[in-house]
C-alpha cells in the first residue's frame, strides 16, 4: 500500500481519512450514543518487572492502546497516553473512565516509545513532555511527527523503513488511518503500524486503523511472517458507516489477527475512554462473538485488564 502526498497532505487515495463536517453532525445528532460509567476503579496488580529476559513477552495494558511491552531485557512504551482527557484541553473533551494501570513515576525504565499518529487519544503531549524530562527513551514515530514531541532522541520513519536498537528492529507499517491536531494540519503528519522485530519473535503494534479490504494485514505477514504477538484495536466503531474507514470493530480484529497468522493477539484501544457510540462493554461481548464464529478462543486472542500483566 502506498500513500500520496497531496497539497503537502499524506493521502490515501481509497481511504476515506476526516470526515466532512456534514458527515460528522449527522453522527453526532444520531441519538445513537450509549452512555457510559463516570468512573471504573482499578483492581490492584503486582507491577510490572523492572526487565524481563527469558524466553516469554510481558504485555501491561496500561489502558487504551498504551501498552508497556518486555521482551528479551527491551522495555517498549506504545501510544502513551496517561492524562485524564484526549482533548486540546483538561478541562474539556473526551474523558477516561479508568485510570492508568500504572503511574507514570512506576514505570520501569524505557528504552523505545513506539508514537503511531497525532490524534489525542494516542499522542498525549503532556505525557510526552513527562517522559522527554524523566527517561532516556528513544521516540519511534512516522514522518512529520518530531515537531510535536520535543526533547527526544527521535527517529521518523516512513512506512517500510526500520529502525534498529540493540537486537531489536522496528519498521513503520502502512494503516488505514490519518491525522490532526489543528484545524489546519489534517494529515501534515503520517500514521503507521508498527513490526518489532526481537529475539523471541515479531510483535505486532496494529495502533489506530480500519480494515479496509485486510491488504495490510497481509502485506505485514508477507513481509515479515507470522507474529508471535500482535497488539489489535477493537474499540470506538460505531457507527459503522462513520468509523469503518479508520477503526475496525471486534470482528474485524479477528479477522486481522486471522490474516497475520498471529500466534496470539491482545485487544486494546477499548474500555477507556468514550470516543464513539458503543457501550463500554460492547466490544469485548462482541469479540468473543467474533471468535467463537472462528473457532477461536480468548487463549487467542487475549482481553487483559488495566494494570495487568500477562506473559506471551
Amino acid at each position: 500500500m502506498k500513500y500520496e502526498i497531496i497539497d503537502g497532505r499524506f493521502t490515501l487515495p481509497t481511504q476515506r481519512g476526516q470526515a466532512s463536517f456534514s458527515e460528522i453532525l449527522k453522527w453526532q445528532t444520531s441519538g445513537s450514543r450509549q452512555k457510559w460509567p463516570k468512573h471504573i476503579d482499578n483492581k490492584t496488580y503486582p507491577p510490572p518487572p523492572q526487565r524481563v529476559d527469558g524466553k516469554e513477552i510481558a504485555a501491561t495494558w496500561i489502558g487504551h492502546s498504551t501498552v508497556l511491552l518486555q521482551v528479551a531485557g527491551l522495555n517498549v512504551l506504545t501510544d502513551p497516553f496517561f492524562s485524564k482527557r484526549a482533548s486540546p484541553s483538561q478541562l474539556i473533551g473526551p474523558s477516561r473512565v479508568r485510570a492508568p494501570g500504572i503511574a507514570l513515576k512506576d514505570l520501569p525504565p524505557l528504552d523505545l516509545i513506539l508514537l503511531s499518529h497525532s490524534h489525542y487519544d494516542h499522542m498525549d503531549k503532556p505525557t510526552l513532555k513527562w517522559l522527554a524530562r524523566n527517561t532516556k527513551a528513544k521516540l519511534i514515530t512516522p514522518l512529520n511527527n518530531r515537531r510535536h514531541a520535543p526533547g527526544f532522541e527521535t527517529v521518523e520513519l516512513d512506512w517500510h523503513q526500520s529502525h534498529t536498537h540493540g537486537e531489536a528492529k522496528v519498521t513503520a507499517l502502512p494503516a488505514l488511518h490519518w491525522s490532526k491536531r489543528t484545524l489546519g494540519d489534517t494529515n501534515k503528519s503520517l500514521w503507521a503500524a508498527f513490526m518489532l522485530e526481537t529475539p523471541l519473535g515479531l510483535i505486532y503494534f496494529g495502533a489506530d486503523t480500519g480494515f479496509g479490504t485486510g491488504e495490510t494485514f497481509r502485506e505485514a505477514r508477507e513481509l515479515f511472517g507470522a507474529p508471535s504477538l500482535s497488539l489489535l484495536p477493537i474499540g470506538a466503531y460505531e457507527p459503522r458507516w462513520f468509523m469503518a474507514p479508520q477503526h475496525m470493530n471486534p470482528e474485524e480484529a479477528v479477522e486481522a489477527h486471522i490474516l497475520l497468522g498471529s500466534k496470539q493477539s491482545l485487544a486494546i484501544h477499548h474500555g477507556t475512554v468514550q470516543l464513539t457510540d458503543e457501550a463500554i462493554d460492547a466490544p469485548v461481548a462482541a469479540l468473543d462473538v467474533a471468535l467463537a464464529a472462528r473457532k477461536l478462543t480468548a487463549k487467542d486472542f487475549t482481553v487483559a485488564d488495566i494494570g495487568e500483566t500477562l506473559l506471551f
